[in-house]
């Protein structure tokens, strides 16, 4: 292909952490004669060097970056590049994380699991200046604006920030609060109090209940 022809195809950033995945999305976007894959991260440091070197037209997240929240990266990509389109990619529930992806800056959310049609569909979706969601969240979301959640639309997990979840995560790991603090680049004393939060809209005694409860949740976001 001549750099004439790979110049007018629309540029796309992929940040994954898993090379043989990110490789084989890579090769997918790659055969779209209209789309091309300009460069590669696996981190969030790195995502926002190749944003700012690679200028692209379009981002693709992951939402899980080893133990980095591509949540809080969505929202940095935003403040550097306030007009990048951004896909969030995930192999969590929607119900989860797709709001919270929008909150966070994303123009659309796809779970890994979707065929391989609905990928390139919700990309072409998102340059188009659309907002990409399943069915079944778009409703979700339409049923919250007009004040009609249903039991399966609630949950305390829900009621968690977007740090606070980050945190719980992290605690399921087997991360203390000082190694925790080290990675967010915050203080043990906010964590410690991220953690305070945690317990009461979980409804959480003390550490230890909050340690197996977040063991198992992490167990769920494998």
């Amino acid at each position: 292909m001549n750099q004439k022809k790979q110049q007018d195809k629309t540029r796309i950033l992929l940040v994954y952490d898993h090379p043989i995945v990110q490789q084989g999305l890579a090769k997918l976007i790659n055969k779209e004669s209209d789309l091309t894959v300009c460069g590669q991260a696996e981190d969030a440091p790195q995502a926002l060097k190749a944003v700012k070197s690679f200028e692209p037209d379009m981002a693709i997240v992951d939402i899980s970056l080893g133990d980095t929240s591509g949540l809080e990266l969505i929202k940095d990509i935003r403040l550097q590049s306030p007009h990048l389109p951004i896909l969030a990619l995930s192999m969590h529930d929607e119900t989860l994380y797709g709001e919270r992806a929008l909150r966070a800056g994303a123009n659309g959310y796809i779970m890994k699991r979707e065929a391989i049609k609905k990928i390139i569909l919700a990309i072409h979706h998102v340059l188009d200046g659309q907002i990409y969601l399943s069915d079944k969240m778009s409703a979700r979301m339409l049923r919250k604006l007009a004040g009609t959640k249903t039991k399966a639309d609630t949950s305390s997990i829900d009621s968690l920030s977007d740090r606070e979840l980050e945190v719980l995560l992290l605690i399921g790991r087997g991360h203390r609060a000082q190694q925790i603090a080290g990675k967010l680049y915050l203080s043990t004393k906010t964590i410690e109090a991220h953690c305070a939060r945690i317990k009461k809209k979980l409804s959480l005694i003390n550490a230890a209940e909050l340690l197996q409860y977040a063991i198992q949740w992490a167990k769920t976001q494998q």
